[in-house]
């Protein structure tokens, strides 16, 4: 009897691998990771449920209405995916300098360069083939967006300039220098009430993806969310930029190129943002006005904050944002709330996931004790 039901409780700690203690201590930072902004989400939806609430407006409306604006319908999935899209490329602009210890906030900036560069390399090669044009635009905006970063990352490596503050104030840097050219220097002479610049060609547009009304920024986006992730934690630099994020002292001390490593993660985090503002360019406005400052890059900060950093996690989270943000006018029509009531709510957001980063580490049965 003894040893039968010894096997019997084998078995039941196999079926039931979760109440291993070694399971979770091999694998309770990984379920934190996934657990602890889940609970940070649900609890912003439910403390913005309570503000509508105030308002007269049913809580359940509320969400069912947020769910069929993002993902109810094939319509709202491509409007959710084309504003992830964005997204997925702003939200590497935080998340690849965070692997060294750096906080850019900057990303609206670059791709609000990376916007400018782009047209001006497509208004300049008017005349030649499409596909040429295309590919100078992508250069123009990632070099464009990766070079206003890296001036970031420099401030800090060789002025001692926190790299917070200068990336956020070259924000507003980057939103003067368009206003400046796009009513001044680049205006389209026809743009009689928006000001505007030139349009690029309809042939010079990349286009949607075949079949659908998503358009070849989230392709972009993917692959550059997969090549990060490949990029940090496959191969040497990425464990080197690891390295010197975990101890930059430790880093010096063996000999590591501590600014190398800035400068070139900078403009990777800066180029990928740039590449949103070229797609926004080439894929959606066909030019560049006012309407490019939509707080993608803002948006894009929370997205890497909700994913910890990692380049894959902020896919399913830039999609998630993205539903949100396509909420948006369904929300308005149908409960009179205004469009930017989602922006309220990514703020909610922000502050629950700043406030559950105290819980890392910190959750008893996480960490496999009996």
């Amino acid at each position: 009897m003894t040893a039968e039901a010894a096997d019997s409780a084998e078995a039941v700690g196999t079926i039931a691998p979760a109440a291993n203690p070694g399971f979770l201590q091999r694998h309770g930072r990984t379920i934190e990771y996934i657990l602890i902004p889940g609970a940070a989400l649900a609890g912003a939806l439910v403390v913005f449920g309570i503000f509508v609430m105030l308002f007269g407006k049913n809580p359940l409306d509320l969400y069912f209405y947020m769910y069929y604006g993002a993902f109810g319908t094939w319509f709202s999935w491509q409007n959710t995916l084309t504003r992830a899209a964005p997204l997925i490329l702003t939200a590497l602009c935080t998340a690849l300098p965070a692997q060294l210890g750096m906080v850019i906030i900057g990303g609206e900036g670059a791709l609000l360069i990376g916007a400018l560069s782009a047209t001006s390399a497509a208004l300049a090669l008017q005349g030649m083939p499409p596909l040429v044009i295309q590919i100078a635009m992508v250069c123009a905006g990632v070099i464009g967006g990766g070079l206003w970063i890296m001036l970031a990352g420099a401030l800090r490596q060789y002025r001692g300039v926190n790299e917070t503050i200068s990336s956020l104030l070259l924000v507003y840097i980057a939103l003067a220098i368009l206003n400046h050219l796009v009513e001044g220097a680049m205006r389209d002479p026809a743009s009689l009430n928006k000001p505007s610049t030139r349009e690029i060609g309809a042939a010079n547009m990349i286009g949607s993806i075949p079949g659908t009304d998503v358009h070849w920024g989230l392709v972009f986006g993917l692959i550059a969310a997969i090549a990060a992730y490949i990029l940090i934690y496959h191969t040497v630099f990425g464990f080197a930029a690891r390295v010197a994020g975990g101890n930059i002292r430790a880093a010096k001390i063996v000999g590591l190129g501590v600014s190398k490593l800035i400068l070139t993660i900078c403009f990777l985090a800066g180029g990928a943002a740039g590449l949103a503002g070229m797609v926004e360019v080439a894929a959606v406005q066909g030019r560049t006005n006012a309407n490019l400052a939509a707080g993608y890059g803002f948006t894009g900060i929370l997205v890497a904050f909700l994913a910890r950093q990692n380049p894959l996690a902020i896919i399913p989270v830039a999609i998630l944002l993205g539903g949100i943000s396509a909420s948006g006018g369904l929300l308005q029509r149908r409960l009179g709330l205004p469009d930017a009531s989602v922006q309220v709510l990514q703020g909610i957001i922000f502050v629950f996931v700043l406030a559950s980063d105290a819980l890392y580490g910190r959750i008893g049965f996480l960490k496999g004790k009996s």
